[in-house]
């Protein structure tokens, strides 16, 4: 594979993605009820996820930080994760996180997700739980869902944060959230179509996971 280097744009989100988890990773104290209960949700809502997407074998995760779902990822006996992020220092960090057993099943390389160093329908789906609900313009998340359409044969499960009742929410690059029929029209001007939605917090459209499928 030849992946293109990240853009300036990707680099500032690692960066402050890179900032937030070095101030976790200094707690000392095991996360409390409340995040344990976000974990398993968000677990259970990307099991559905891929669940929804048909059980994939071959899954890129884009922007994968820490690889914070990979062992979700894993729990398919024979599923093969390709992981790609802007940051390298984040990648080598990854591999300070989890088992020798699980990173047998990862192969990581750093990429922009604009232009991700593989061929088209390179794998049956793509993850990405992280990196694209940080884009708040229109032509960045049309660009990248453009590169998504080329690159899976089949499904791409992603993660939006969607303009919503919570005004104090806030995306870590500057710019308004969009609304869901906003993003929802550049999935389908993306050619793509719905397979299915979920939201982090039942009742709260504010996160929400959309697997969606390749029309052509």
């Amino acid at each position: 594979m030849c992946a293109q280097p990240p853009s300036a744009l990707e680099l500032e989100i690692a960066r402050r993605y890179d900032q937030e988890h070095a101030r976790v990773c200094l707690q000392p104290q095991p996360p409390g009820l409340a995040g344990r209960l976000l974990l398993w949700r968000e677990e259970r809502v990307v099991r559905k996820a891929l669940k929804i997407a048909g059980e994939p074998g071959l899954i890129l995760d884009v922007g994968c930080g820490v690889g914070r779902f990979w062992p979700v990822l894993v729990e398919h006996g024979n599923r093969v994760i390709l992981a790609t992020d802007p940051s390298r220092d984040i990648l080598d960090h990854a591999r300070t996180h989890h088992p020798q057993s699980l990173l047998k099943r990862v192969k990581t390389f750093q990429s922009s997700a604009f232009t991700i160093g593989l061929s088209e329908n390179a794998v049956d789906s793509i993850f990405c739980m992280q990196l694209f609900q940080h884009f708040t313009h229109s032509e960045h998340r049309l660009a990248m869902l453009g590169e998504f359409y080329r690159v899976s044969r089949d499904t791409v499960i992603v993660a939006v944060r969607l303009e919503g009742r919570f005004k104090g929410a806030h995306s870590t690059v500057e710019g308004g959230l969009p609304s869901k029929t906003e993003v929802e029209s550049e999935f389908r001007q993306a050619g793509f179509r719905l397979l299915g939605h979920q939201d982090f917090l039942p009742g709260c459209a504010q996160r929400r996971v959309y697997v969606l499928g390749k029309t052509g």
